[in-house]
């Protein structure tokens, strides 16, 4: 049986702990879109990690992590990260890595910092880590895929023809050094010396698994606002972030997912700039910020602070309703206990007009909240695993929340580690 696990919302909703969690039952856990631009931060036995291009179920030594088609493969970071768990005792993962995969090079990581630097005050607020530059080569077809590294021929004639093309933009439009085409071969035969151990037809290896029905996770990063069609244009990340691409990004058909387990946070949080309604600032939200997730509300990748507000029914409901939502995993409910009251996002106003529906961009910065105060239950909850113990209040918060959602909350999550949650 093959799930799906993705957030309803910015990201950051806490799906590396529910990947981690159901990875137990996992034989294969696949990362399908998405590079090392956003993290998933785990809290297990072996300590706390903040993972980025590893998939959040390779602590299990019973699991194989496939690194998807989808994935914008930034090789040295991958090595880095299995090498820094191995370190801290965690048992060598399995891991395959699709030859049709394409690689982050060192360029599209300069070429981020460059747009980013030449746009100023009217960046993206990218995490700089190359994903813009590099899925635009992709799609613009000047993209280097895993399988053209065992093509020397191939990579001699290609490297000058990308260096031809790049150097026009770095001389004209960024003013910067050229690349050089005998530096970009080295790269791509360093990264080929890292990468051939694990290289395979990870599609055909999955279609093979499902007819031996294994039980398989898809892994995805961010959530639905920051899908490039579905999200917030322009403040969106480069790649789908919803569950149906999940067939497509790891190369299985789309009839086959059969669980989409949709993460979505007790209050907001969000990393980068875009459209936020049920936003808060001020001591309120430093507030929220200080006690909020494992230690704070900061990014996995950049350390940022992230922004914080209330929960939002308007956008959770519709992210829901995008990704193809099974179940909601409700996350970091345990934060708000020392709340009196907890206020909602029930509705935006728009033009003096109350809309329960999530629109577009431009009319998105126009909305205000339309707020609902729910009463706190002024208690630590963590420890607790049977739902009908929880304070009455909590579940009224958690009932009120299903209810906008229209999709039923199967998981709640009171804590960070493995064990913190309470099945429904």
């Amino acid at each position: 049986m093959v799930k799906a696990v993705v957030g309803a919302n910015w990201g950051d909703e806490g799906k590396g702990k529910i990947t981690d969690m159901l990875a137990k039952e996992a034989d294969i856990i696949v990362r399908f879109q998405g590079g090392a631009n956003a993290g998933h931060t785990i809290v297990n036995d072996y300590g706390k990690f903040a993972l980025h291009t590893l998939p959040s179920g390779v602590f299990y030594g019973h699991t194989t992590s496939i690194i998807g088609n989808g994935v914008a493969l930034n090789i040295p970071v991958l090595f880095r990260e299995i090498q820094s768990i191995v370190e801290r005792g965690v048992p060598k993962p399995k891991i395959l890595v699709s030859d049709r995969a394409q690689m982050v090079m060192s360029y599209h990581i300069r070429f981020d910092e460059y747009e980013e630097e030449r746009l100023a005050g009217k960046s993206f607020g990218s995490t700089k880590s190359g994903i813009a530059p590099f899925y635009s080569d992709k799609y613009a077809k000047v993209g280097f895929q895993v399988s053209e590294l065992f093509d020397e021929e191939l990579l001699a004639e290609k490297v000058v023809r990308i260096c031809d093309q790049k150097n026009v933009l770095l001389k004209h439009l960024y003013h910067k050094p050229p690349i050089q085409p005998e530096e970009l071969l080295e790269e791509l035969h360093a990264y080929r010396d890292m990468v051939v151990p694990y290289v395979c037809d990870t599609s055909a290896y999955l279609y093979e698994a499902i007819k031996a029905g294994k039980n398989i996770l898809l892994e995805g990063q961010l959530g639905s606002l920051k899908d490039p069609d579905h999200g917030i244009y322009p403040m969106v990340t480069s790649s789908s972030t919803l569950a149906a691409y999940g067939a497509i990004g790891a190369g299985i058909p789309p009839y086959e997912i059969r669980k989409v387990i949709t993460v979505c946070k007790a209050y907001s949080s969000a990393v980068g700039a875009g459209a936020f309604v049920s936003e808060l600032f001020g001591d309120e939200a430093e507030e929220l910020r200080r006690r909020g997730g494992d230690g704070g509300e900061y990014g996995a990748t950049t350390g940022r602070p992230r922004r914080v507000g209330w929960f939002d029914c308007v956008a959770s409901r519709y992210g829901c309703r995008i990704q193809g939502t099974t179940d909601v995993a409700f996350t970091v409910l345990d934060v708000l206990g020392y709340l009196d009251e907890i206020p909602v996002c029930v509705g935006y106003e728009i033009d003096g007009e109350i809309t329960t529906e999530f629109p577009t961009t431009a009319k998105l910065e126009k909305a205000k909240p339309v707020l609902e105060t729910l009463p706190g239950w002024k208690c630590d909850i963590r420890g607790i695993r049977n739902y009908q113990e929880l304070p009455e209040n909590c579940r009224r918060y958690i009932e009120f929340v299903e209810e906008r959602l229209g999709f039923p909350i199967t998981m709640v999550s009171n804590g960070p580690g493995r064990e913190d949650i309470i099945y429904r």
